[in-house]
């Protein structure tokens, strides 16, 4: 992808956010209005809820519902407070998360998806909700990802400051640069672009401070011309292992959204720390702000 490609401006037509109406997934909610305001989209509230057990009495089927029907009461309510303007709907399915997510996504022209996630904990280390985890690894459409460390910051009204965009100079990496200069732009927010250089292996030929001066360059080129009239990007080299630099990096300069581009999900989701998925997730398991996905 050259320059003029990765500066080429994205559109959101339509939003699709997800949500089990619990705090932690309705904190995306402003973050997700804010985009569907900013760029005209529809916006397309989503919930999964669990088949009926008719093993159990009637009254135990309407439990669930009317607590669905609370939860979408109070979402429309929300959203006709702050942003009246949106035009909206409410879309209901049985099953799993992703499944219901994915139908949506085939039926029409989705163009994000925005979810929030409480996280978990396992194996000694933070995870992804794992329905949060099967959206990120699957979905064909970008996804933003309010992890369980987003800090409250930003979260009233989706405001974003200062938008950090991760590459490994990748087909999927630069794929997510377009939104990652498109999304500055739009908030007129600070433009951070970072590059990571794993230490080197026995019997590699090039060293990392080889390397520093020219993925600087190639990070430069990225942003075309007519963008450094609203912006001064800073481009950021560093060495170390990519997951722990970017968050590193995503604090020191304030980040309040990073920006990633994925590979095609293989194995089991964070099975194998080499993957660049298992990269992804701890990165968005362990940030302190929204994490956009972008898949090639």
């Amino acid at each position: 992808m050259n320059a003029a490609k990765a500066g080429a401006r994205i559109t959101l037509k339509t939003i699709l956010f997800a949500t089990d109406f619990s705090p932690a997934a309705n904190s995306a909610l402003p973050y997700a209005t804010d985009l569907a305001s900013r760029f005209g989209a529809k916006f397309v509230m989503v919930h999964a809820k669990e088949p009926p057990n008719y093993a159990l009495p009637p009254d135990a089927w309407r439990t669930p519902d009317d607590a669905t029907e609370a939860g979408i009461q109070e979402l429309k309510n929300a959203l006709a407070k702050s942003s009246p303007k949106i035009e909206s709907e409410f879309r209901i399915g049985e099953g799993q998360a992703w499944q219901v997510i994915e139908s949506v996504v085939e039926q029409g022209d989705i163009d994000l998806i925005v979810v929030g996630t409480r996280g978990r904990t396992g194996a000694g280390r933070l995870l992804l909700g794992s329905q949060a985890e099967e959206v990120v690894r699957r979905a064909s459409r970008p996804v933003l990802t309010v992890g369980p460390h987003s800090k409250a910051q930003g979260a009233r009204d989706g405001k974003l400051t200062n938008v950090l965009y991760a590459t490994d100079f990748s087909p999927e990496a630069l794929a997510a640069a377009p939104y990652a200069i498109s999304l500055a732009e739009e908030h007129e927010a600070r433009l951070t672009l970072v590059h990571i250089i794993e230490k080197p292996r026995v019997g590699d030929l090039v060293q990392p401070v080889e390397l520093v001066s020219s993925s600087a360059n190639l990070l430069r080129d990225l942003v075309p011309e007519e963008a450094k009239f609203w912006c001064e990007p800073q481009c950021v080299v560093e060495e170390g292992e990519p997951a722990e630099k970017i968050l590193e990096i995503a604090g020191r300069v304030g980040a309040s959204l990073i920006v990633l581009g994925v590979r095609k999900p293989l194995g089991v989701p964070g099975a194998a720390t080499h993957l660049p998925i298992a990269t992804v997730h701890k990165v968005i398991a362990q940030a302190a702000c929204p994490v956009l996905t972008v898949r090639r």
